[in-house]
C-alpha cells in the first residue's frame, strides 16, 4: 500500500533511536499468546537481560482496560456517566473548591481528560521504596510522590490528560463494588 516510502527499520536500531533500553513483546492470537520475547536490558547495573517474565510499569496502557471496567459499572446500572463522581465516591470526596467554577465532575469528564484535574503522572517507585494507598495519592500525602490530584480549572471546557484523574476512577470503582480494584477488574473485565 504504502510503496517505497516508509523507512524499513528493526528493533534494535528503534531501541537505540528512541533510547529504550528494554522491552517486552507478546502477540495474542485466539485470545492466546501465540509468542513472547524480551530484548535488551532490564537492569544494565545487575547486568539482567529482559525476558518474558520481566515486570514493567503498565503506565497509560492500562488506561483503555481501566475505562472497560469503568464503562461495566455503567453498562450493568451501577454508576450514571453525567453524574457527579462524589454521588458516588464513598472513602473519599472530590474537594471543590473555586478553580472548578461550581461545576461537577462527571466520570465521562475523568475517562475523557476533561475535568481540568493536574497531575499529569505518576513517575512509579522504586522496590525498595514505601507504597502508597491510593488515598494518599489522591491527596498527595507521603508516601505519594506526586501532588494532590485537584482542578486547575472549569470541568469541560478542554482537554488536559490527568493520569490522577483515571486514579479517581479507580477509587470510584472500589467504592462502587466493595472489591479490591485488581480483584473486580480481573473477574470482569479481564477474564
Amino acid at each position: 500500500i504504502f510503496g517505497d516510502s516508509l523507512p524499513m527499520y528493526n528493533l534494535e536500531q528503534r531501541m537505540k533511536e528512541t533510547n529504550i533500553k528494554g522491552l517486552s513483546i507478546a502477540v495474542i492470537r485466539n485470545y492466546q499468546i501465540d509468542w513472547a520475547k524480551g530484548y535488551g536490558w532490564a537492569d544494565i547495573a545487575e547486568n539482567r537481560m529482559v525476558n518474558t517474565e520481566t515486570r514493567f510499569q503498565a503506565a497509560s496502557i492500562s488506561k483503555s482496560l481501566n475505562s472497560m471496567g469503568i464503562l461495566k459499572l455503567a453498562e450493568q446500572g451501577r454508576l450514571r456517566l453525567n453524574a457527579d463522581i462524589n454521588d458516588y465516591l464513598k472513602s473519599w470526596k472530590f474537594p471543590y473548591d473555586s478553580l472548578s467554577k461550581n461545576k461537577e465532575i462527571t466520570t465521562l469528564h475523568l475517562l475523557s481528560h476533561t475535568a481540568a484535574l493536574g497531575v499529569h503522572g505518576f513517575p512509579g517507585y522504586n522496590r525498595k521504596d514505601s507504597l502508597p494507598t491510593l488515598i494518599q495519592v489522591l491527596n498527595g500525602n507521603r508516601p505519594a510522590n506526586t501532588g494532590a490530584v485537584r482542578s486547575f480549572g472549569e470541568p469541560g471546557k478542554g482537554f488536559k490528560y490527568s493520569g490522577g484523574g483515571t486514579t479517581i476512577t479507580q477509587q470510584l470503582l472500589m467504592d462502587i463494588t466493595g472489591k479490591k480494584y485488581a480483584d473486580w477488574m480481573w473477574k470482569n473485565v479481564l477474564k
